[in-house]
């Protein structure tokens, strides 16, 4: 059997859990001196609500080998594969984690660690398709080529509401976050090759919204993609984002989700941004 895991980074709905028979490795989060793990003993507006009564950000960590290995040894039998696909190796060290449990594994329990280089729904996505081109037969590299291909193909792009929670998290200076908020300004940020860059930044969220979409359109075409929307604290302007890209994409599956804490933590709440993937014959 093929037992696929994913970190708690990525986004997806409820239900592909049990259709999918996917597995997570929670993201553990740090408030003051208790630790807590991420939709285990931390929801999501448990954290929001910290960080607005105490204008703090959490410390967020990489699941530790050893996680890995408890969640690997718990679900594995002999004669079973693991497939752990992670966060982006440049935005965290999860995936090195994941790894590090695969040699540790070795001879016991056969693991591939993939590197996404992505997160989010993009993660989600790929756990998807690897559930069911698994289903249809096909063999653990047909897998990994195809996940290659799809993430050498991902597309993600965020528009933040603001910088407080960078500035909190010291990402960027008090003073940059300040002149911003003032201005009124829409940071785009890009994802590419698993790396986060600052593409543009716009007047108003409408502006930030086309600005996405139209990026997408460029860069797509008339591709047939699967996307997924994701939002923190905005199910609104999420909506009002999916609308516009299901309009200008050529869609075969769209999901809308909310966005993880542990990426949350560092763009903050009324972020939205939308992630798009080739879609394949089956999926």
């Amino acid at each position: 059997m093929l037992h696929i895991v994913m970190d708690g980074s990525g986004d997806m709905p409820p239900e592909w859990m049990s259709a999918y028979d996917l597995q997570v490795v929670p993201i553990v989060i740090h408030i003051g001196e208790q630790t807590f793990l991420q939709g285990v003993n931390l929801s999501d507006e448990d954290f929001y609500r910290y960080v607005d009564e105490n204008k703090v950000i959490p410390k967020t960590a990489t699941p530790s080998p050893e996680q890995f290995i408890e969640v690997f040894r718990r679900i594995a039998k002999a004669g079973d594969t693991i497939l752990s696909i992670n966060l982006s190796s440049k935005l965290s060290g999860t995936f090195a984690s994941a790894r590090i449990a695969a040699q540790a594994l070795e001879g016991e329990i056969p693991v591939v660690a993939f590197d996404s280089w992505s997160g989010s729904a993009g993660l989600a996505y790929m756990c998807r398709e690897a559930r069911i081109l698994e289903r249809l037969g096909t063999p653990l590299q047909g897998i990994l080529d195809r996940l290659d291909f799809i993430r050498r193909n991902t597309n993600i792009m965020f528009m933040l509401d603001t910088l407080e929670y960078a500035r909190l998290s010291g990402r960027v200076k008090a003073l940059q976050a300040a002149v911003v908020s003032l201005l009124n300004i829409k940071p785009i940020i890009n994802v590419r090759e698993g790396a986060m860059e600052l593409a543009d930044r716009v007047r108003t969220q409408q502006r930030a919204m086309a600005y996405i979409v139209d990026a997408m359109r460029q860069r797509l075409g008339e591709q047939l993609v699967n996307v997924a929307v994701v939002h923190a604290r905005a199910p609104e302007i999420g909506q009002m984002l999916k609308e516009r890209v299901q309009a200008a994409l050529n869609c075969k599956n769209m999901i809308m989700t909310n966005l993880s804490i542990s990426v949350a933590a560092h763009l903050g709440p009324g972020t939205v941004g939308m992630i798009a993937l080739p879609a394949g014959p089956e999926t």
